[in-house]
């Protein structure tokens, strides 16, 4: 229960700007190296540019309906699914322990929402040049929300999300360490995002969430 343990054992829970937790070695290598070898597609290649938000798998809204020959829009997100699990069979393993009854309860105590009847959901992710993300806060159906991060190209510890106040001030950035995750719960003020900055190759890691919509990932009851 590598997870568990990391957010029983080494983490911290912060106030400001809103209640969260960092915590270390929640992934294992075998986890990582999943993550690392993943095959994104890089937007830069199929010109097309960051809109600010994580729903580039199409960029302009005609492009999302479909490319002019029929064709359906070039997709720019990994989630982990039945559909592709067996390329992923160590976050696959991740994913159980998410759906444990164990972890789910603890994370429930943790942000104080119940996580009884939730799904799981992990999405890799691959953030390269000209990435950013403005400022938001998630919807309600995310009872959970977070990223781990997995830095083995040396990047910037910079490049973690950036947290902001009411003002939408930046106020804090949680560190790209290798490794390294936070987690939160959604409200009206978690406000949170990416400021431009530069990737020199690319910024790996997973967003970890807990939702009320359905995906293939239903936790144990």
């Amino acid at each position: 229960m590598i997870f568990l343990n990391s957010i029983l054992k080494n983490s911290k829970k912060h106030d400001y700007p809103f209640a969260h937790w960092e915590y270390s070695d929640a992934l294992s290598e075998e986890s990582i190296n999943e993550i690392i070898n993943a095959d994104i597609p890089d937007v830069s290649k199929h010109n097309l540019s960051y809109d600010g938000t994580r729903a580039i798998d199409g960029g302009s809204a005609e492009f999302r309906k479909g490319i002019a020959s029929g064709g359906k829009a070039i997709k720019f997100r990994c989630f982990v699914t039945k559909e592709n699990e067996s390329q992923f069979p160590n976050l696959v393993k991740f994913i159980r322990e998410l759906q444990s009854k164990e972890t789910h309860q603890a994370i429930s105590k943790m942000i104080k929402k119940d996580l009884s009847n939730s799904y799981v959901r992990v999405e890799i992710i691959c953030d390269r040049e000209g990435f950013w993300l403005k400022p938001h806060c998630d919807i309600k159906e995310k009872l959970m929300s977070g990223l781990i991060f997995v830095n083995n190209s040396k990047e910037s510890e910079d490049l973690g999300t950036d947290f902001y106040n009411e003002k939408l001030e930046k106020v804090k950035t949680v560190p790209y360490k290798h490794n390294y995750g936070y987690l939160f719960t959604s409200g009206p003020n978690t406000w949170h995002g990416m400021e431009k900055k530069k990737i020199i190759k690319e910024r790996r890691c997973i967003q970890v969430n807990y939702v009320t919509f359905h995906t293939d990932w239903k936790v144990d009851q």
